[in-house]
């Protein structure tokens, strides 16, 4: 098992981030990733992955499930792939009295092979640790997309509810 994680600090609430980043909305523009979600968002939701716009999961189509869910705090899914599960923690903390000056995310990723010999484990660890750490890095620096994606989808709620 391999792990990462990164801290970045965001101006935005920690409401704002959350929304952004832990609820499952149809279509992720920033990730490009189509999500067919099974229930409302909670702990034990699962859910389907599909690259691209409105894309339908086929056989053998990553599959998540919520494993922690603490509203406006904690978020962390399991991703089942044939060969490796991955584990993506994000926790939110408020910055300043009452999140005044924003919010700490931290990302946390781990990353599991499922079977294969030990030896193939071995010779893969420094590139697997590598790749775990790029893609915390990615993550982060995603954020700004993602806090952007997420008030636009606000805006256009709020909209088409007046």
């Amino acid at each position: 098992m391999t792990t990462a994680s990164g801290t970045r600090r965001v101006p935005e609430r920690r409401a704002d981030v959350w929304a952004a980043l832990a609820v499952l909305h149809p279509y992720c523009a920033v990730c490009d990733v189509t999500y067919v979600v099974d229930g409302p968002t909670k702990q034990g939701t699962t859910f389907l992955c599909a690259p691209g716009e409105g894309a339908t999961p086929g056989a053998g189509a990553p599959k998540g499930t919520i494993v922690e869910w603490t509203p406006a705090r904690v978020v962390e899914t399991r991703l089942e792939l044939t060969p490796e599960t991955w584990t993506t923690r994000i926790e939110l903390a408020d910055v300043g009295k009452g999140g005044a000056d924003g919010t700490d995310v931290t990302i946390t990723v781990t990353h599991e092979p499922v079977g294969g010999s030990r030896l193939v484990r071995f010779v893969q660890r420094s590139g697997i640790t590598r790749l775990v750490q790029r893609t915390v890095d990615s993550e982060l620096a995603k954020l700004p997309e993602h806090l952007a994606q997420a008030g636009a989808q606000a805006r256009t709620q709020l909209s088409d509810d007046a």
